[in-house]
């Protein structure tokens, strides 16, 4: 047989085979692969979700307009329906259920505020810090992560024992015998154990966000004559405009919504002064067994959170438009 039948025969047997692959229509037609893939991927997700969140959600919410005492936890579904007397009954300040639920509101806004701006503070603070190169920079940075890397439990619960009042490291530190888990100084533990725990994520998030910014930028300042202290107001701040506004929403979220660090430090009952919603919820639910007024106030606290949600995504997108422009 000759070359050119072996060849014209190779070309036959095998290019044959790949023009009729070519020709095979596609597993997914391509207006589902273009448009409807990404949404087949999301789909678990999604049912995660829905189960897992949105499902419990709604039925808190149902729950909230029914009479849901102890006597219906079997058969909540045959639960008397009151309407909104339970949301009226939680926005009465002027009676005992409403006050209670004001105070403990405040005392959660107060918290929010002071360990959201000092982890804020310390996470941006260190990351800067960070920033240049010097000898035991990783050691240290390890050591700042170890707050967040740790158990939830386990670092409060030995916080709790560090603030005992007789065999307590803080007391033997500050010369003291002062009572941190009861009483007006159970806020200030609060905090304290709340920005230990939470400023290590910022310090995690700004110090990546620092890695975007140009260090000709840097340089250009210096040559122009500009201190550190310039070129962290014009530069670096400027920055982590985009990164900081989505930051100090997560912390908000997570530390307006607490329960963990509380509970693990107070026990079911936390004192007046450290009495967060999340504590004083599960209260009213699961310590009187009034589980309508725990959903109604549940309700309240996502109806909260999701106004101030939308009003700052709207003041900062304004701000994020107007600063590009």
């Amino acid at each position: 047989m000759s070359s050119s039948g072996s060849a014209s025969a190779y070309r036959e047997k095998y290019l044959g085979k790949s023009r009729k692959k070519r020709g095979r229509p596609p597993l997914l037609p391509d207006r589902l692969r273009r448009g409807g893939l990404p949404y087949l991927l999301l789909l678990p997700a999604l049912a995660l979700e829905l189960l897992i969140h949105l499902v419990p959600m709604v039925i808190g919410i149902v729950m909230s307009f029914r009479e849901l005492t102890q006597s219906y936890i079997r058969v909540w579904g045959e639960a008397p329906w009151t309407g909104l007397d339970n949301f009226r009954i939680a926005l009465d300040f002027d009676a005992p259920v409403g006050e209670a639920l004001l105070h403990s509101f405040l005392v959660t806004c107060a918290f929010t505020v002071l360990a959201v701006g000092l982890a804020w503070l310390f996470g941006v603070s260190a990351a800067i810090l960070m920033q240049d190169g010097f000898r035991g920079r990783a050691v240290l940075r390890a050591v700042f992560l170890a707050p967040y890397a740790l158990p939830v439990y386990a670092a409060v619960i030995t916080w709790a024992f560090m603030f005992q009042r007789d065999n307590g490291l803080v007391n033997k530190i500050l010369g003291g015998d002062s009572f941190w888990l009861i009483g007006d100084n159970a806020f200030a533990a609060l905090v304290t154990v709340s920005v230990w725990k939470t400023w290590p994520f910022a310090f995690l998030i700004v110090m990546a966000a620092l890695q975007n910014i140009p260090r000709e930028l840097y340089e250009a300042a210096a040559i122009d004559g500009a201190g550190v202290r310039q070129q962290i107001r014009r530069i670096t701040l400027p920055s982590l405009r985009p990164v900081n506004q989505v930051l100090v929403l997560v912390l908000f979220l997570w530390t307006f919504n607490d329960f963990n660090t509380p509970y693990v430090l107070f026990g079911k009952a936390a004192p007046e002064s450290a009495d967060l919603i999340s504590i004083h919820i599960y209260q009213s639910s699961f310590e009187t067994w009034n589980f309508g007024h725990g959903a109604a106030m549940s309700t309240l606290l996502l109806l909260f959170l999701l106004v101030v949600t939308a009003l700052y995504l709207i003041v900062t997108g304004g701000r994020g438009r107007t600063h590009r422009a």
